[in-house]
């Protein structure tokens, strides 16, 4: 699991802060019982390792059917659970909807992974850090289940240089900056995103690693790939800004590395089913 047990705990307190009243009202004390998740429909699998856990915090026991980046058909088994009624109905819809969520941005994220396979079979996909603040945990799981990786979890990370950098650089000539840059942090990649092709070429030759190109056309793409195959070592062409499935393949075939994007993020929730009873 990516999220922490006070994360999930955190949620159930945020959905029931002073109990279940319902429940309680009723009377349901200890009256034991069953709930079981499946797929109404195709999808990924995502974070289910993270709902067990939230229903064995609320007093559930859970059997898992499948595990995160699992491909579902319809009617699946995602898990099942045993306990008191009123710990099952304590996590149901928060345990629910985490899996539904966090599968649709699987789903999208699987979906522009086998698109971009289509045009190159090795290439990477790579979500940004562009998640809902508060999440970034959640989403990382998810993507990670859909099989992208994590472009960068954080500022902390990696040495990414926008033009909004530059800004400040005082028109410093780009090997100035680079030098600067391996000098301060000889273990790090060096990382520049880029607008135009002028500016793609003069990174590559200052010697960067990896030539983000922001909102390129796949044409441009492919020049950048063409330039970047002359330099040794090569540096990584990566393109981003307006990546998705429907263009994934365009970009691959360009000879983009790296797609890099946002687009799982809104990608809409699943579907899944709750049957609950009495044991």
């Amino acid at each position: 699991m990516i999220v922490s047990r006070a994360e999930l705990e955190r949620l159930l307190l945020e959905d029931a802060p002073f109990g279940d009243l319902t429940s309680e009202t009723l009377t349901l004390g200890a009256a034991a019982g069953a709930m079981r998740f499946s797929a109404r429909g195709p999808m990924i699998a995502a974070l289910v390792e993270e709902a067990a856990s939230l229903i064995e915090i609320a007093g559930g026991e859970v059997a898992l059917a499948c595990a995160s980046g699992s491909a579902l058909r319809a009617g699946d088994a995602i898990l099942s659970a045993r306990g008191p009624a009123t710990s099952l109905l304590r996590a149901w819809k928060t345990a629910q909807t985490l899996i539904e969520i966090w599968s649709g941005v699987a789903s999208g994220a699987r979906a522009i992974v086998e698109a971009a396979q289509k045009g190159s079979p090795e290439i990477v996909v790579a979500c940004t850090r562009k998640t809902a603040p508060g999440t970034r945990a959640f989403a990382l799981a998810a993507v990670k289940a859909g099989g992208v990786i994590a472009h960068r979890a954080g500022l902390s990370e990696t040495i990414l240089v926008f033009p909004e950098h530059r800004a400040f650089l005082d028109a410093e000539p780009l090997s100035e900056t680079t030098r600067r840059l391996r000098r301060a942090a000889p273990e790090k990649k060096l990382v520049i995103e880029v607008k135009t092709l002028e500016e793609a070429l003069a990174a590559i030759d200052a010697g960067f690693d990896v030539i983000q190109t922001e909102k390129f056309a796949p044409q441009g793409v492919a020049e950048v790939a063409r330039y970047a195959a002359r330099r040794a070592p090569r540096p990584v062409v990566a393109a981003a800004g307006g990546v998705n499935a429907g263009n994934a393949r365009d970009y691959a075939e360009a000879g983009a590395d790296v797609l890099v994007t946002s687009a799982p993020y809104l990608a809409p929730p699943c579907d899944v089913a709750v049957a609950i009873s009495r044991a």
